[in-house]
């Protein structure tokens, strides 16, 4: 039985050709490696090299590295291609030790192929996808494009085909079931080059390649007679729902069962980006620790000898998943709110205690957080928690203000990198802060989580709007 209803994604037509390049480029680099050491060419090594190329392959497989990268970004075509050949890598290490066999070979020419594979196997993909670009850009390898329906989701994608011309698609026109002068009232810039029925009709006739259909998912009937008649044509057809016009978080594909299902709001971080992220964060705690261990204990002293009441002040907010967690920070005030009240602290409060201005200040009362880290409750990189108090009431005031719990909370991020740190006395600063929560959700990658913390040592640790 064949899964008809299965989504899969789009598998380029060079597919064979990429596999054979990839192929190609890993047996020659292994080749190159051996002969700049002068080390033979044996059949060990090209055994190795045989195992490393299927492993690569079967990996990228699994990974939907041979798809279409027409309208992906670079970057994500670059990180599929690493982790794949990564993977093949510690694959064939692993089967060297237990082989017993890691002796035979020089650690100089492994070493140099392994790593100037990674940099063949993505380096030819940039090159192409260079000259691919450059190509279309000037009017080869393209694609006509039609638009079927004119609302939000078409005009988006009408701005996203027209900003990148590398990708090849000629944008061609809207075709809509309605008059011309109502879709003038709601998008006077569109121009409308005909009725449906028109549109297939021309598609028929091979004028287009490409069709997205931007009906809203009420008009199921309409889309299905679409589709039905697409059925007589040669072009490829992408389907817009209008629900992508809503705040999506992070929109994909998954299963239950033989069924797919679109998930909406989905964390990114998961498999091995969850792995990575760790790794980071445990990584760099431990280095962070390791350099403030002794300030650490200069802070706390000071907090004991200049006030009453403890060192170390651990909050109950909201961590991964909305769990509660406890937040460990120096005690800056003379008060511990941790009720169903929680006042934020505003200039001159007089809660605070003078060290605890400059600590506040500094974000030095926010050190003991790398120990949060540590344990895993939370990451150096993510939203900042809020109060639990202040939890449920701006849950109630700003939209998906919650989804910002879809990832661990964190010590610096990428709002208060854009100068969203501090007091949040108006909805507008937390709506603000949410909002660059929310996108850092979106588009979070390791790097991504590498810049906010070195853009944290220049505008993270201190602001004025910190008390």
């Amino acid at each position: 039985m064949t899964n008809q209803g299965l989504i899969k994604s789009n598998q380029s037509s060079f597919s064979v050709a990429y596999r054979i390049a990839d192929a190609a480029i890993i047996l020659s680099v292994l080749l190159l490696c051996a002969q700049s050491y002068q080390v033979p060419f044996s059949e060990r090594y090209l055994a190795s090299g045989l195992i490393g190329v299927l492993a690569f392959l079967l990996i990228g497989e699994s990974a939907d590295l041979y798809r279409s990268w027409r309208a992906a970004t670079t970057l994500r075509m670059l990180a599929v291609s690493s982790m794949s050949w990564a993977g093949a890598c510690c694959l064939l290490l692993l089967l060297g030790f237990f082989a017993k066999v890691s002796e035979e070979f020089s650690r100089l020419v492994v070493g140099s192929w392994m790593l100037g594979g990674l940099f063949a196997l993505t380096g030819w993909r940039l090159v192409l996808r260079k000259i691919l670009f450059g190509l279309r850009e000037r009017g080869y390898n393209t694609r006509r494009v039609a638009i079927v329906g004119i609302n939000e989701s078409a005009w988006q994608m009408r701005k996203e085909l027209k900003k990148n011309p590398q990708l090849g698609y000629r944008f061609m026109g809207f075709f809509d079931d309605r008059s011309n002068e109502r879709i003038v009232e709601e998008f006077p810039d569109a121009k409308l080059q005909g009725s449906i029925d028109q549109l297939i009709e021309r598609t028929k006739q091979g004028e287009f390649d490409v069709i997205f259909i931007a009906l809203p998912l009420k008009a199921q009937k309409r889309i299905n007679d679409i589709l039905l008649q697409c059925g007589d044509t040669t072009a490829s057809v992408h389907l817009i729902p209008d629900f992508f016009t809503f705040n999506l978080l992070y929109a994909r594909l998954s299963e239950v069962g033989r069924m797919q299902t679109l998930s909406v709001y989905e964390s990114p971080i998961f498999g091995i980006n969850d792995v990575l992220k760790r790794m980071f964060d445990i990584v760099f705690s431990l280095s962070v620790l390791a350099v403030i261990a002794v300030p650490m204990l200069v802070i706390a002293a000071a907090v004991k000898l200049t006030s009453p009441g403890p060192v170390v002040f651990k909050q109950v907010r909201y961590g991964l998943d909305g769990r509660r967690i406890l937040v460990w920070k120096f005690r800056s005030m003379t008060t511990l709110d941790n009720g169903a009240e929680v006042k934020q602290a505003t200039k001159g409060d007089a809660r605070i205690t003078p060290l605890g201005a400059f600590i506040r200040k500094t974000s030095l009362d926010e050190l003991p957080q790398f120990i949060n880290v540590l344990q895993g409750s939370m990451s150096v990189v993510g939203p900042r928690p809020h109060a639990v108090a202040h939890n449920e009431e701006y849950r109630k005031l700003i939209p998906f203000y919650m989804l910002r719990h879809k990832v661990k909370p964190g010590i610096t991020g990428w709002a208060q990198i854009n100068g969203y740190r501090g007091e949040t006395d108006t909805l507008d600063k937390m709506s603000g802060r949410v909002d660059y929560d929310l996108d850092y959700i979106r588009n979070w990658s390791l790097w991504m989580d590498i810049k906010i913390v070195f853009l944290t040592f220049f505008k993270g640790f201190v602001g004025n709007n910190v008390h």
